[in-house]
């Protein structure tokens, strides 16, 4: 540990597994208290007890403004004051014809992959603002960047994710606040087979990965090392970047 983030508090959602709970412990071990908000309950008990006394764990759901209020409150407390919101909670329809994909479905996209920014900006503009400082972290997609056939609701959704932490860095920065987006390639996650549209093969794995120009899929470490680095004061003068940790993917 090298304390990069000693003294910060972070509210991490979708923390109880993947990308978020990588993120989650890359924080703590630099120093940060850490809130893990995820609607797997026993997952972020389990990933906060891993951790610590550093993390708290409470179950909430992305696309309830209450939830998030009640997150932030809780974030708050925990490390007396939020440094550190990344927005990590994410869903998608399974690879597929666009016609196929269900009012439902779509709806769901969006109010996890987006419209849980507005509420979760709305809940925390008030303590940011009143601190004069803060970062927001975004993960998107390099599917918001390099859009992938079957999945065209999903690219529009992390398409939106990229442009409102740009858009969200521009107003806010007057306020001390910056704003960043993390674009990662597709990773070994659970949502895996949805990307593909196939079942988790070595073989279907493979040739996907003959897209990446790295050789390999996204890992979690990758994901939390730009984190951390986005969230640090290293990059204190770095705002409405979108970062991409895609092996090449984008190129």
């Amino acid at each position: 540990m090298t304390g990069r983030l000693d003294g910060k508090s972070a509210l991490v959602t979708g923390a109880a597994s993947g990308f978020g709970a990588a993120i989650a412990k890359a924080f703590a071990r630099e120093g940060a208290r850490v809130v893990i908000m995820d609607l797997d309950e026993d997952g972020g008990q389990r990933v906060a007890g891993e951790i610590g006394a550093a993390a708290a764990s409470l179950k909430g759901d992305v696309t309830r403004r209450e939830d998030f209020e009640r997150a932030v409150a809780e974030a708050t407390r925990n490390g007396g004051r939020l440094d550190i919101l990344v927005n990590n909670a994410g869903w998608t329809h399974r690879n597929k014809p666009l016609e196929e994909v269900t009012e439902d479905e779509f709806d769901r996209v969006y109010a996890i992959n987006v419209k849980s920014i507005y509420h979760s900006v709305q809940a925390s503009l008030p303590v940011f603002s009143a601190q004069g400082s803060g970062v927001i972290l975004n993960i998107g997609s390099t599917a918001g960047l390099r859009p992938r056939p079957g999945l065209t609701w999903y690219n529009g959704s992390k398409g939106a994710v990229n442009m409102l932490s740009r858009s969200l860095a521009v107003e806010l920065s007057p306020r001390g606040i910056r704003v960043n987006a993390i674009a990662p390639v597709m990773g070994a996650t659970a949502l895996l087979e949805s990307f593909m549209g196939l079942p988790d093969t070595p073989e279907n794995r493979a040739k996907f990965i003959a897209t990446i120009p790295l050789g390999r899929l996204s890992e979690p470490d990758d994901v939390a090392g730009a984190c951390l680095y986005l969230a640090s004061d290293e990059a204190r003068f770095v705002t409405g970047v979108i970062l991409e940790v895609d092996g090449g993917r984008t190129i």
